[in-house]
């Protein structure tokens, strides 16, 4: 089977990227930095947490340990992010570093051994670990969008009530070889 795991592994990475964006798109400064409690975290933390992940996991990424010396993990869930400018800065500079890293992985890496807090795994596993974690913490950005939002909230998938149209759509075109995300990342260009 001839499968291209380096470029679906960047779709469903930019498709969740895309879904935080569309959260942030519809709140206001303010919503970003709302804490329920002293247990949780805003928006704007997530998005620290995401971006020291992504700095740590992907720099250096196939010659060093993905849990770098320098990453300072218990600080990332310290609001000290003051704008939402800044907080956006922080989100594309994880990114840049993710794809940048993705980008350069040739098929033949996959099955290489990298190390993350010394434990070894193969490449294809570091990546499908991040296509677990990242999309767990975009969803906690969707879930309070959605409640800060409130009756403003635009869907990012199929609406409430919707599917059967939906689908109605999507079984009146003949099949086709297409990644489920096309159609998102298309809309975003």
């Amino acid at each position: 089977m001839d499968v291209d795991f380096l470029g679906t592994a960047k779709k469903q990475f930019e498709y969740y990227k895309l879904l935080g964006e569309k959260t942030f798109e519809q709140l206001n400064e303010e919503q970003l930095f709302f804490v329920y409690n002293e247990d949780s975290n805003s928006i704007a933390v997530i998005v620290k947490h995401l971006q020291g992940n992504m700095k740590s996991r992907w720099t250096d990424f196939l010659t060093t340990d993905g849990e770098k010396e320098t990453r300072n993990r218990d600080g990332e869930f310290e609001n000290d992010i003051k704008t939402k400018a800044e907080m956006l800065a922080l989100w594309q500079s994880g990114w840049d570093c993710l794809f940048t890293t993705l980008n350069s992985l040739e098929e033949e890496d996959l099955e290489k051994t990298i190390y993350i807090r010394n434990q070894g795994c193969s490449v294809m596993d570091a990546i499908l670990r991040q296509l677990a974690h990242y999309p767990y913490h975009i969803g906690q950005i969707v879930f309070l969008g959605k409640m800060l939002a409130n009756n403003n909230w635009k869907s990012l998938s199929i609406p409430k009530n919707a599917s059967k149209a939906y689908n109605s759509e999507k079984f009146s075109k003949p099949k086709s070889d297409v990644h489920f995300t096309d159609e998102y990342l298309k809309k975003k260009e």
